[in-house]
């Protein structure tokens, strides 16, 4: 292509970095992958999260089931084989939004360690914030208000995290919140108080 006089676009051919978005925005982008039962809170706190940031003028995208099995991953089932592909696929766009200097939060069961580390190579370790939101089972129950527990056993719900397939708990995660002990507010709070420090553009 050739270059208009005057200059206006001297480089065509370097490709902005991370950096430069991160420079635009006054923020250091992370991905904040909250994984943990059904149940246990994970969108919940997630939503609080999003709107605080964003009260403070931080760019953020909240990743969770409604907004991913609908569309990016709506050809896949809950098969072991699918779940690990459809983790691929959310880490694969939380890379996206990183490298545009956007900090993503992310909801997921992603119910083994294999499967998050998956996420975490993808995404990049200095990148990828482990979050374990943590509750019983019974607690998880108690809030199922989709039904979803009682379905799963009633054997209508196959391959159902908790209840039909394994949950790996994570072994080191960066942080970790009992929701079966902790309010919604002070859930969120520690998540803020622990992201905050490393996502502000000092």
């Amino acid at each position: 292509m050739k270059k208009s006089k005057g200059n206006l676009f001297p480089i065509f051919d370097d490709i902005l970095q991370r950096e430069d978005k991160e420079v635009l925005l006054q923020q250091n982008a992370k991905v904040i992958w909250m994984t943990g039962l059904s149940g246990s809170g994970k969108t919940t706190i997630a939503k609080g999260v999003e709107r605080y940031l964003h009260s403070k003028g931080i760019l953020n995208q909240l990743l969770d089931g409604d907004n991913i099995r609908v569309g990016i991953s709506n050809n896949l089932t809950f098969s072991s084989e699918d779940r690990a592909e459809n983790i691929r696929r959310i880490a694969e766009v939380s890379k996206l939004f990183m490298n545009c200097g956007i900090v993503t939060l992310n909801c997921f069961v992603s119910p083994t360690i294999a499967i998050r580390k998956i996420a975490e190579e993808i995404i990049g370790s200095e990148n990828f914030i482990e979050v374990y939101i943590n509750a019983s089972i019974e607690t998880c129950e108690d809030r199922d208000i989709k039904g979803l527990y009682k379905k799963a056993r009633a054997g209508e719900i196959k391959d159902f995290t908790g209840i039909s397939a394994p949950f790996e708990a994570p072994e080191n995660p960066e942080l970790e919140i009992n929701t079966s002990e902790l309010s919604i507010d002070d859930s969120v709070q520690k998540v803020l108080d622990y992201i905050l420090p490393k996502i502000k553009n000092k």
